[in-house]
């Protein structure tokens, strides 16, 4: 066969460019880290690939999501202290304005105190996220959740009852924040008669105070009717008070519920200063009986804390009150605003909890990512150290290749003869 010069050079050109393009592509993996420089080289690698990449991005927007959720769960928690704080100033002060050797002035000056507290809350309690929304609006988050309406004299809610969500795992959505009518205006009052001054029958007048009031708390609770269509008169009890056998017996009474008779009966003999103490309360009466006294339980009720306040405020401020109102009163503050810390601490516990699973979550998540990544790498992305090896193998075929073309094309036959 005859070997023309023509052929014996494309030949050898042929075979250095084939070497220079496996230069070329050796020295392309390496320096973009990809096994397949096409996805015609591996389609399934490709595919599978392409199925690890949505996982990846997927988990890269539920950690923005995390991030987001961790921003807004940190701001209230940080609100949610203060409110605490706060609250908890405002019960030691209310402690303090029961103290007996207080005059006028001392209550004025407690009550300036909590003035300043209670617009410390106000504005906690509307405190905007770093995106400008109302935090305890609940889907409302445009709209201020607490505003004073003049005319009332009382500070009323404005949002909703809507508690926002964000994704941060497939199927998981967590509470990213925590409405104001849950956390504010949910908090009971202090149970109560609905009169300190009830009415009366016969030439009697009485008051009726509650003087235990956790026996009360338990009597209110167990015996309360709630049931819309019963008697109007299905909540108020009568103190039946009728004369002794003799000018020198005591009083008697007899307690009725809705003109009946308890059962077991409730009877007994009224002291020498006419009080009956019945259920925590202290029913106390002056005239000559027989007659019959009539308080109703009062239906219980619910207060945001700024309210408390505002009433608290106005009853230091009130030189009116006798002793008894002044002390009730009080009480109904004590009562209220560790009612309100209570529920403050609740809520503060629920996001506690969702900061636990928020964390729980962005671990698994971190996991999770890592294994795709790591998946995706071992179907797409070279072996440095083998990529290397390879772009050393194919520059060294070039360079033989290039140097047995030189000393092929210096051949001659007259160079024999």
């Amino acid at each position: 066969m005859r070997l023309s010069n023509n052929l014996m050079y494309q030949s050898n050109i042929n075979k250095i460019l084939d070497n220079q393009q496996g230069v070329a592509n050796a020295q392309e993996r390496v320096t973009t880290g990809k096994k397949y420089l096409s996805a015609s080289e591996s389609p399934s690698a490709y595919s599978q690939a392409a199925l690890y990449t949505s996982k990846i991005q997927t988990n890269e927007q539920y950690t923005k999501n995390i991030n987001q959720l961790n921003n807004r769960l940190n701001t209230e928690e940080t609100v949610l202290s203060s409110i605490t704080d706060a609250i908890q100033k405002a019960q030691t002060l209310t402690i303090q304005a029961g103290n007996g050797a207080l005059n006028t002035n001392d209550k004025v000056s407690i009550s300036n105190e909590l003035e300043e507290l209670q617009q410390t809350l106000l504005s906690l309690m509307n405190t905007r996220s770093e995106d400008g929304k109302y935090i305890f609006s609940g889907y409302q988050d445009s709209t201020q959740p607490y505003q004073f309406d003049a005319s009332s004299g009382k500070y009323n809610y404005k949002g909703d009852q809507g508690q926002h969500s964000i994704t941060i795992a497939e199927g998981v959505s967590v509470k990213s924040s925590d409405n104001g009518f849950n956390t504010f205006e949910m908090i009971n009052t202090r149970l109560n008669v609905e009169s300190n001054t009830p009415p009366t029958t016969g030439a009697i007048t009485a008051t009726v105070f509650v003087n235990s009031q956790a026996e009360y708390d338990a009597f209110h609770k167990e015996n309360f009717n709630f049931d819309p269509s019963a008697n109007a008169t299905a909540n108020t009890y009568t103190v039946r008070v009728s004369a002794g056998a003799s000018f020198f017996d005591p009083d008697e009474y007899e307690i009725l519920r809705d003109g009946v008779a308890l059962i077991p009966a409730q009877t007994g003999t009224v002291s020498e200063n006419g009080q009956i103490n019945f259920a925590g309360l202290n029913i106390e009466y002056l005239g000559t009986a027989p007659g019959d006294i009539n308080f109703t339980l009062e239906k219980p009720q619910k207060e945001n804390v700024l309210n408390t306040l505002q009433s608290l405020i106005q009853g230091l401020n009130d030189t009116a009150l006798n002793n008894r109102e002044y002390q009730q009163m009080l009480s109904d503050a004590t009562t209220q605003l560790s009612n309100a810390n209570e529920q403050v601490l609740f809520t503060q516990s629920s996001l506690g909890g969702r900061m636990n699973a928020v964390s729980a979550i962005r671990a698994s998540n971190m996991a999770a990512n890592t294994q795709n990544q790591e998946n995706r790498a071992n179907l797409v992305e070279v072996d440095m150290a083998e990529a290397i090896s390879e772009l050393t193998k194919q520059e060294t075929a070039l360079q033989a290749s290039q140097a047995t073309f030189g000393r092929l094309a210096n051949l001659s036959l007259f160079d024999y003869l």
